[in-house]
């Protein structure tokens, strides 16, 4: 493994280079705030920087801190978060403020180990906002961070297995500040986060303006891009849905609640169906003739496409389709948690 001196370790090194080479104009950076920290920690899973930017201004906006977001109605919260995806992130992140309130007295513990027990935060978070907000020497592990390891330190075991990942932790704590924590910890963290996002990236890594290039094992080998290893890949598999896009004769829009769990669990949705014939059997035999197919829509999401196939029709305000839901005025409709695809149908 490769070994800095004292003055020259890997974390002085990042945290020069963050000084003058970092991002320092997110707005989820500059504070100490655990709730801030952790709304960003959870909008940036498996999302760019740039898209959470804007989800993040509105949600503080709207809930200014733990106790506003925890007073809020779900619907309310997954109103907001339509169409950032990955709507559990958005339930679990309703959980922890209920959570932060009736067992924290509204503060966030100051430790990993004791966010950890809390709904949606992962050893990953938990560190992120332990390390940022609180100075703990605790090692964050997302998917930014095992690329800039694995590349320093030419790791080259599978993590796909859980042992090795492990094992990599171990490294990554040991390379962590070990002094005056409370300001070097926060800076560490964000400097290994930054190298990560914008030199150290998944292909064509900048390696020319790295600060760890002299000792980096990947750039020694000229094969940054075999790193991180993990070999094991989930098969993705593809699902055609009917959708039964109707609306009523005074321009209400009939959506119902989608099951927990399930595909767009939670929000509210056109009625979802297996083909075109069980979408037929819930409407009138007398409509069964005005029905109008739009155009498929592709919708990629982490591990599946879903190929929607949307329905239209027009059915009289006193008459209801024979499936869950129930009619929504257009002024409220827009204010709900609406999966991104179906928004984007309703409003191009």
């Amino acid at each position: 493994m490769p070994e800095l001196g004292l003055e020259d370790s890997f974390s002085n090194r990042l945290v020069r280079w963050q000084l003058d080479h970092g991002r320092h104009d997110l707005p989820w950076q500059n504070t100490r705030d655990p709730y801030r920290v952790w709304l960003s920690e959870i909008m940036l899973q498996q999302t760019q920087v740039a898209t959470v930017k804007e989800y993040f201004a509105r949600f503080l906006t709207r809930f200014p801190d733990v106790m506003a977001l925890a007073q809020a109605s779900l619907d309310e919260v997954l109103g907001l978060w339509s169409g950032l995806g990955y709507y559990s992130r958005a339930r679990n992140m309703h959980r922890c403020a209920q959570q932060v309130m009736q067992s924290h007295a509204g503060v966030f513990p100051g430790n990993a180990e004791q966010l950890q027990t809390l709904p949606g935060i992962g050893p990953s978070t938990a560190a992120a906002v332990a390390s940022l907000c609180f100075g703990e020497r605790v090692a964050i592990l997302d998917g930014n961070v095992k690329r800039v390891l694995t590349r320093y330190l030419g790791y080259e075991q599978d993590l796909a297995l859980a042992a090795n990942e492990r094992l990599l932790l171990n490294e990554a704590t040991r390379l962590l500040p070990e002094s005056d924590l409370f300001t070097r910890m926060p800076r560490y963290t964000q400097a290994i986060m930054d190298l990560g996002a914008t030199v150290c990236t998944p292909r064509n890594p900048q390696c020319g303006v790295c600060p760890m290039q002299a000792q980096c094992r990947a750039r020694a080998l000229a094969c940054p891009e075999k790193f991180p290893v993990k070999t094991r890949k989930l098969k993705r598999t593809a699902q055609t849905i009917w959708m039964l896009w109707a609306v009523a004769d005074d321009g209400a829009l009939w959506l119902g609640q989608r099951p927990t769990p399930g595909v767009w669990a939670g929000l509210y949705c056109f009625a979802l169906f297996d083909d075109r014939a069980s979408l037929q059997a819930v409407l009138p035999p007398a409509l069964q003739c005005s029905l109008q197919d739009d155009s498929v829509v592709k919708h990629v999401l982490t591990h599946k496409d879903l190929y929607l196939h949307p329905v239209r029709v027009t059915l009289p305000r006193c008459s209801q389709p024979k499936v869950d839901g129930v009619w929504f005025e257009p002024t409220q409709w827009p204010q709900l948690g609406l999966p991104a695809p179906i928004r984007k149908l309703l409003t191009s």
